[in-house]
Formats: C-alpha cells, sequence, structure tokens
C-alpha cells in the first residue's frame, strides 16, 4: 500500500478509493486544464486539495488580494517545538519565471519553512533552477531529513501520484496547536 499523508488515504488506504467515484472533479490534466478555464477559484481549490492544503484565508477560497498566498499546509516540528508552515501557489494559466520569484519572496516574507507551486504548465530549466537557488529546509524532526525548500510540483505529477516533500504525515497538522494551558488545572465536572 502507498504511504500517504492526507486525507481517505492515511484512514483507509488505497482500497477505499474502490469503494466509491467523485463525480464532476477532474481525474486528468484534461478535465483539470477545463476547470481552470471556467472557473480558477474552484480549479485552485481542487489542486490545493491534493495535497491536503486548504485555501488560504478564513477556510475558504477567497476572491481578491491574496498577498501570494494561495494555500496553506502545517506541521509540528518535534525538535523545535514549533508549527511550521508550507505555503502555496497555484497557476492554472500560463507558467512565467516571475511566478517562482514572486513565490521565492513570499517565502522569504512568511518565514515558511517550504513553498510550492503548483501549475497546470512544465516549469522551464530556469524556473527550476531559480526553485533550486532557495536551498533546503532541514527539519531537524524524527526523520532528520532535508526537503526541498521551493517545490515545482505540475497537476499532471499530482495526479500522477507526488506529493509535496515535507516532513512525515504523522508530524504533520493541517491546523496550528493550540498552545498548552499554564498555570492552575481546575477539575472538570460532568455536564449532568
Amino acid at each position: 500500500m502507498k504511504k500517504t499523508r492526507f486525507g481517505y488515504r492515511a484512514s483507509f488506504g488505497e482500497k477505499i478509493k474502490q469503494t466509491y467515484r467523485v463525480v464532476g472533479e477532474p481525474v486528468d490534466v484534461h478535465g483539470a486544464e477545463q476547470l481552470a478555464a471556467e472557473n480558477k477559484f474552484q480549479f485552485q481549490s481542487w489542486a490545493l486539495g491534493l495535497c491536503g492544503a486548504r485555501p488560504a484565508g478564513s477556510g475558504e477560497a477567497k476572491k481578491g488580494a491574496d498577498k501570494g498566498i494561495d494555500g496553506r499546509l502545517y506541521f509540528y516540528n518535534t525538535t523545535t517545538g514549533k508549527t511550521e508552515q508550507v505555503i502555496f501557489s497555484v497557476k492554472g494559466g500560463h507558467l512565467k519565471a516571475t511566478d517562482v520569484r514572486d513565490l521565492r519572496g513570499v517565502l522569504d516574507r512568511e518565514k515558511a519553512a517550504i513553498g510550492v507551486l503548483i501549475s497546470l504548465e512544465e516549469p522551464s530549466r530556469q524556473m527550476r533552477t531559480e526553485a533550486a537557488s532557495a536551498g533546503f529546509y532541514k527539519s531537524g524532526t524524527v526523520d532528520k531529513t532535508s526537503y526541498p525548500k521551493m517545490q515545482l510540483i505540475t497537476v499532471g505529477e499530482l495526479l500522477a501520484g507526488k506529493s509535496v516533500q515535507m516532513p512525515n504525515w504523522h508530524e504533520s497538522r493541517t491546523f496550528k496547536q493550540a498552545p498548552k494551558a499554564k498555570g492552575k488545572q481546575t477539575e472538570q465536572h460532568p455536564l449532568f
């Protein structure tokens, strides 16, 4: 069974996909292109869902200025005790070299661990070189692995099973962890 991080696969395994069929959602690159042409915000939400990420904002896709962040995904670094973020930018149209540079600027501004650019088009060699120059995120977590700080992934690759390179799923959290309570702990009483 393929080891995955998010959603139904993490809970039930790959075989669960054989028990149902999703209608109206792209299943190939052509369907993704059609969705992007018809509704870029639905395309963006769909593409983020392939990675287990949530749209930026208050839990829903928002039209308007997004400050270069289309989605976010959080994971907990057990070594530092900090919640880290992966930021996403989704491009359904023509991909430009400036898209990679813009994401790098947002990555630095937000002090995010990893930035991911999801695109319909294949990135150029120059774009891949720019992404590689961002270096690596060294997790310091249980697996002590380094992950590319900027990752360029096409929709075709996501549909073929490629995933974001980040610390293990058991340390990932879509939402930030609430801080631990400090001070005097009180006893909890039953409601009834």
